[in-house]
């Protein structure tokens, strides 16, 4: 005979058990079902996409994504402006380089697109060979901040258009002061990207005001986190993006020199 203690300890892990088994079995199926359609999500984009529909040639293209969430509203650290402003700010000043690139390699076209992304994407200005006052009309057109953060559909949205902008350096530049909350994973985007494109697309992020750590993915997919913590840091870390690594690789020309 079972002790009344032990029977009633038995009766009380039951109903336990009970009661959390179907809250188990939904997390479960959530889980194969999430799973189930990123699958479909990655099955239904063609690999056509993934192929310039027009010839390529020399020069570089940058989409750069712009977080819009809500938090982006906050003061950044040792500013008294908004985080969404600094960003603007700090983006403008580093797009300026390009005018200097340009002179010194006129023959090098480089081409901008910028999107913003908060629970939804938009395109701000689609891929285009740059020019200042287009960029700083974009630039204004940034909206104000306001819902989550979907930074995997940001890149999903934007990576088609660097295969329709002509020139074979492709750039994804994300700056985002927070983690994804909408739609796929940043991670899973960013490898599926690299994975089809074979290495084509490289992607770059800006953590301002947030841990890099949380993108340490892009390291295994050819790209590169740069941390900011202030508005001084944002401007620096896009500095070395842009100048240091997206214009750095665009190839010398040799000049032979001319003859007498």
């Amino acid at each position: 005979m079972i002790p009344a203690f032990r029977l009633s300890r038995l009766v009380w892990m039951g109903c336990l058990a009970s009661a959390l088994m179907p809250s188990l079995l939904a997390c479960e199926v959530n889980s194969r079902r999430e799973s189930r359609a990123a699958r479909d999500a990655r099955a239904d984009e063609p690999a056509a996409t993934y192929q310039s529909d027009v010839e390529e040639g020399l020069g570089a293209a940058v989409a750069i994504l712009v977080d819009t969430s809500g938090s982006m509203a906050k003061d950044a650290p040792g500013d008294d402006r908004p985080k969404h402003e600094v960003a603007r700010a700090a983006l403008a000043t580093m797009l300026d380089a390009t005018e200097q690139f340009i002179a010194r390699r006129p023959d090098f076209p480089i081409k901008i697109g910028l999107y913003s992304f908060s629970s939804n994407v938009r395109t701000l200005m689609p891929i285009q060979r740059y020019d200042r006052t287009v960029v700083r009309t974009a630039l204004s057109a940034i909206p104000p901040p306001g819902g989550g953060t979907a930074i995997g559909e940001a890149l999903r949205t934007a990576r088609p258009d660097l295969y329709r902008s002509g020139v074979f350096r492709k750039y994804l530049l994300v700056v985002t002061d927070g983690e994804n909350t909408s739609g796929r994973s940043p991670d899973e985007v960013a490898r599926d990207i690299y994975s089809r494109s074979e290495g084509a697309v490289q992607i770059y992020f800006v953590a301002f005001d947030t841990s890099p750590a949380k993108f340490a993915f892009l390291k295994e997919v050819g790209g590169g986190v740069f941390g900011a913590g202030s508005g001084v840091e944002l401007r620096k870390a896009l500095d070395e993006v842009y100048q240091g690594k997206i214009l750095a690789e665009a190839p010398a020309v040799e000049r032979e020199p001319a003859k007498r």
